[in-house]
């Protein structure tokens, strides 16, 4: 009868990891659709043909202007961008327990907006400037937040979901209200920068961002994977997790670390683009299940074609003018948010 259920539970796993490839290769051809329709669209249009010509080196100089020094490093910081808010919201519902765990709605962005707001007026000019710096500086304020969440969320000695959901709501409206004052101090060039940036826009993204946002995500996503193991044990509670060897409070420390800083460094170049991180974990969770292993990456891909559809409709939908993204993606993810609310009361 043992042998009879090993057997059973290795066949479950193999048909769990055989979904998953399959699945993953069919996000992988959306991903590399969307990629290549993205390089196509814009106010000045680029064929098929055109694209490939450009990609080898054989376009005209105005195509290769708009290709490489335009239109690729925004596609490339729309996934990178994308991957990491919907990794860092994976991370948060796994240590907290809450299906409505992102760092948008908990206010970590907002505190991560805060510190380059504060930047931007009393340090440089614009958003553009020291954009290597301002990772550190997002990330010192998305970790004020994130203190300041899990402190004023404590009662009876635990942490409640739905008042860490509360009390985040409060934390970002707070930080909002000080970007808003800010704002206010702000010479005229300081306030356009700022209230672009804020806003979510991916505009003006050079391969300088890029370089800047790159390293974190190659150094946090590979670590977050490397962790799945523990999310799982940690998702069956504190009692078991701690009875299989797990060092709660290290692990929950460590990850949350992991968070707060993936989503501090992608605010710091998206600006406050929030949603991406509640809606993509959740479609993944649908897909594959609650197992990280498989759970991050699905989250990772879904989250880049999440963003990188969304930024094609903020191109397109009032050419030759844009939207920001972030207000696309808070349209998308504003009534799935709702939805997930309603849904956890009942």
């Amino acid at each position: 009868m043992d042998d009879i259920k090993a057997f059973s539970y290795k066949q479950m796993l193999r048909n769990k990891k055989s979904k998953f490839i399959k699945l993953a290769g069919i996000m992988f051809i959306i991903l590399i659709a969307a990629f290549i329709l993205s390089m196509n669209l814009g106010v000045i249009r680029l064929s098929p043909w055109e694209v490939t010509k450009t990609l080898f080196g054989f376009g005209t100089a105005k195509q290769q202007l708009i290709l490489f020094d335009f239109r690729l490093p925004r596609i490339v910081i729309a996934i990178l961008i994308g991957a990491g808010l919907s990794v860092s919201g994976a991370i948060m519902q796994g240590i907290t327990r809450n299906p409505l765990a992102d760092p948008g709605i908990l206010g970590i962005n907002a505190g991560a907006g805060f510190g380059v707001v504060a930047f931007i007026l009393f340090f440089t000019g614009t958003a553009n400037q020291s954009i290597f710096i301002l990772p550190l500086v997002a990330l010192v304020g998305g970790f004020t937040a994130a203190i300041l969440i899990y402190i004023l969320s404590i009662k009876n000695g635990a942490v409640s979901p739905v008042r860490m959901i509360l009390v985040g709501i409060g934390i970002g409206m707070l930080f909002n209200a000080f970007n808003l004052l800010f704002q206010m101090k702000m010479q005229y060039h300081q306030f356009i920068s700022a209230a672009i940036w804020l806003a979510g826009s991916i505009y003006g993204s050079n391969w300088k961002f890029v370089a800047a946002l790159l390293p974190w995500i190659l150094i946090l996503m590979p670590y977050a994977y490397y962790k799945s193991n523990i999310l799982n044990v940690m998702n069956l509670g504190e009692q078991n997790a701690t009875g299989l060897g797990v060092r709660i409070e290290r692990e929950r420390f460590l990850l949350s670390l992991a968070a707060v800083a993936l989503a501090s460094a992608c605010v710091s170049i998206g600006g406050g683009i929030s949603f991406v991180g509640l809606v993509a974990p959740h479609l993944a969770r649908r897909l594959v299940g609650p197992r990280h292993e498989y759970l991050i990456p699905v989250s990772a891909v879904l989250g880049s074609i999440l963003l990188l559809v969304s930024d094609m409709f903020a191109r397109q939908l009032l050419a030759p003018n844009e939207i920001p993204t972030g207000i696309v993606v808070a349209v998308i993810g504003a009534p799935y948010f709702l939805y997930l609310l309603a849904k956890s009361d009942s």
